[in-house]
């Protein structure tokens, strides 16, 4: 039996580019779209390397109506994963309008695309950001949405009404899946998390400063209502985030939703805090990391972890791979880079 012609949206990018080759290991036929801006070309080539496929690719931006229209027409896809979008908290913060126009835009687009072509639904790059900081934890899918802490959080508010209020009028099926941090890289060390300029996030910011890209690292914060004083977040390895994706697109494939839009909690549903990460990579690494505690970071949540009992009864998915599993695949990919000169 054939399987479903998938589109990745944002395919060259980290869980991307990810979920892209777990796509392919169980048999799906993906094509990728990528504008580049936050992502490298040469990942196309070790995902083809990988999985030994070649993969369509597309280089634009999907905020260009035009051109996403025509690659659609010009195609059989049967369902979407959307990951493309402007992905920084911090950068959010100082440039809310780009990121309100970049997010929303993107996937405006593309519900237009797949209602013209008549696609049988979509699986949406979610965060664990739409929920603020909870009242309780764990967080689970009845928890509402809180206040956002940030115009990136907001902008993954608005695009999963927007998703919820086309699944319905349209009867078209639609998951989103709520991430919590994912961390770690492919077992081949091909690809993994590659971020522009200074790291964004506490895991590329740990292994840059472990190699000595960077000077130290800087923890934001160690004044949070917290076992030790600094943030604590559900860490998750990215390979179990991107068999998340096969699970939902399986789900939606073999027609198992019980309503046209539905979410997911995807973490481990354990919460570390930031000491511990740094603990974690120092142990099984044999490294000691320079850091240094500095003041808050706007945007920051203090903790947040998952409850993860729906996406196990209802996906059939668990997450698979420890912190320190996570912390030894992120340290070896950093390696391969210093190796190839990146």
């Amino acid at each position: 039996m054939n399987k479903a012609n998938i589109l990745v949206t944002g395919g060259l990018g980290y869980i991307g580019s990810h979920t892209s080759v777990e796509l392919i290991n169980n048999s799906y036929n993906v094509t990728i779209i990528d504008s580049l801006i936050n992502s490298e070309k040469f990942i196309l080539e070790r995902i083809e390397k990988i999985t030994g496929k070649k993969i369509p690719f597309y280089e634009f931006d999907i905020t260009n109506y035009k051109k996403t229209s025509e690659c659609f027409k010009e195609n059989n896809f049967d369902f979407v994963i959307h990951f493309a979008a402007l992905k920084s908290v911090n950068e959010s913060v100082k440039y809310p309008d780009k990121y309100m126009k970049n997010n929303l835009d993107s996937l405006k687009n593309i519900l237009k695309c797949i209602e013209s072509q008549n696609l049988s639904g979509i699986v949406f790059s979610s965060s664990c950001t739409v929920y603020g900081q909870p009242d309780n934890l764990p967080v689970n899918e009845n928890s509402p949405f809180k206040k956002p802490e940030s115009p990136y959080a907001e902008t993954k508010q608005i695009c999963e009404k927007l998703i919820e209020k086309f699944s319905d009028e349209k009867r078209k099926h639609g998951i989103s899946l709520r991430y919590f941090n994912p961390v770690g890289a492919h077992n081949s060390s091909l690809i993994g998390e590659l971020p522009r300029g200074i790291p964004d996030n506490l895991i590329p910011y740990i292994t840059q400063s472990a190699i000595g890209k960077r000077k130290k690292l800087k923890v934001f914060g160690k004044d949070y209502n917290t076992s030790d004083g600094t943030p604590v977040r559900d860490y998750i390895h990215v390979v179990d985030l991107a068999n998340a994706h096969v699970q939902a697109l399986n789900r939606l494939i073999e027609k198992k939703s019980k309503k046209f839009y539905e979410f997911f909690n995807v973490g481990t549903g354990k919460g570390h805090s930031v000491l511990e990460v740094i603990k974690s990579f120092e142990k099984v690494n044999n490294i000691k990391l320079p850091y240094e505690i500095v003041s808050r970071r706007e945007g920051d949540i203090e903790k947040i972890y998952s409850d993860t009992n729906l996406s196990r009864n209802e996906l059939n998915w668990k997450a698979e791979r420890n912190l320190d599993e996570m912390m030894k695949s992120a340290w070896k990919w950093e390696k391969t880079l210093k190796d190839l000169g990146s």
